[in-house]
């Protein structure tokens, strides 16, 4: 009996909530941090009758409470909020192993009566990072989103389709790094992919000093002692090609790095055919040239060979040299024989002789 005169009850209290009107707050500004608050005290007293939270921008649950059938926490903050409840009308909630993800605006809804509902907008924000820049300010204001051709990269990357690929956050520095967050930036999905964080300020990093957080839905985010940040892509798709920022929060002011990484459509002139195609030509002119050069080689030697050949057929043709012993021909030897030995004769005698036997023949 009691609990269908409670039913009945919060029946009525329902029926009648329509006509009432609804007190809104001007929303204030939290920093996202460890163990953060968001207040939620109702300025008028009253019966409580249920406190919501909710989280822009799909309204998504946060937190609900009711007197009497306790508190409702969904994922993922199961586990990670808690309502204070420091006095009967408060409704605030404080959230604990906060991540970027906390960020945004929440809107509290605490439910009364007999005044009706009450409500307030709280916006946590990150404020250790950079002021946004002009460009992001035009863009809050309606202009047309960034391109790539205005941007300046510091590194550009190409990968083909279902390859592996990491990217590198990686600033070269002498002091103290505190953060670093890895986000990708218009055009095409934007959100922040990673966040390395510093927890104990400055001094040599120890364990537990250093925090991690990832969102990434396409690689796994990993941090180094030196806060670097590397975003490792297994099986590179075309939607993760795009515009990626890291931003550095060092002792020396804030720095950032961007890099671009192109993934060329499917079917396409890929890298690895490029370079197949660059190492197979210079292979060929290697060859080519190896080839032309024996050629030449065999041609000379076949000509020098031939020209001993023709020197031994023809010694006539050599050239002499004075500083070789040349053996004379058979015919200078000859002459030279006739000339060395002379034969001398008497020509009167010999005609004398041929007269006296002439002569006697005619006798």
């Amino acid at each position: 009996m009691d609990a269908v005169q409670k039913h009945h009850w919060y029946f009525v209290v329902l029926l009648f909530l329509p006509s009432l009107k609804v007190v809104q707050t001007e929303g204030s500004t939290v920093r996202l941090e460890e163990g953060m608050v968001l207040p939620c005290l109702c300025p008028w007293n009253g019966n409580l009758s249920m406190v919501s939270w909710t989280k822009d921008p799909d309204k998504s649950s946060v937190a609900v409470y009711h007197p009497e059938h306790g508190e409702h926490i969904p994922n993922p903050y199961t586990e990670r909020v808690e309502f204070l409840k420091t006095t009967h009308m408060d409704g605030s909630i404080s959230i604990r192993n906060v991540t970027h993800q906390d960020i945004g605006t929440y809107h509290c809804s605490v439910q009364t009566f007999p005044r009706g509902p009450w409500t307030q907008s709280i916006q946590v924000e990150d404020l250790d990072e950079p002021p946004e820049d002009s460009t992001e300010e035009e863009e809050e204001e309606g202009s047309d989103p960034p391109t790539l051709d205005g941007i300046r990269t510091d590194t550009e990357l190409v990968a083909e389709p279902d390859s592996n690929l990491t990217i590198s956050c990686n600033h070269e520095h002498n002091g103290t790094v505190y953060q670093v967050v890895l986000e990708r930036i218009p055009p095409g999905p934007s959100g922040i992919i990673g966040v390395c964080k510093r927890v104990n300020g400055g001094g040599l990093l120890k364990e537990g000093d250093l925090m991690q957080e990832d969102y990434s839905e396409r690689g796994q985010v990993s941090c180094e002692d030196s806060l670097d940040v590397n975003l490792h892509l297994t099986g590179v798709q075309a939607e993760d090609g795009g515009l990626y920022r890291c931003t550095f929060r060092t002792d020396a002011g804030v720095r950032t790095t961007t890099v671009l990484l192109t993934v060329p459509p499917p079917g396409g002139f890929s890298l690895s055919v490029y370079m197949m195609c660059v190492y197979v030509g210079a292979g060929t002119a290697f060859l080519i040239l190896l080839i032309v050069i024996i050629i030449l080689a065999v041609n000379r030697r076949k000509k020098h060979r031939r020209e001993e050949y023709r020197v031994k057929l023809h010694p006539s043709q050599r050239q002499p040299n004075i500083y070789e012993n040349i053996l004379p021909s058979p015919r200078t030897v000859k002459k030279h024989r006739q000339i060395k030995n002379p034969v001398y004769a008497n020509i009167d005698a010999v005609r004398s002789q041929k007269k006296n036997a002439r002569c006697t023949i005619n006798k």
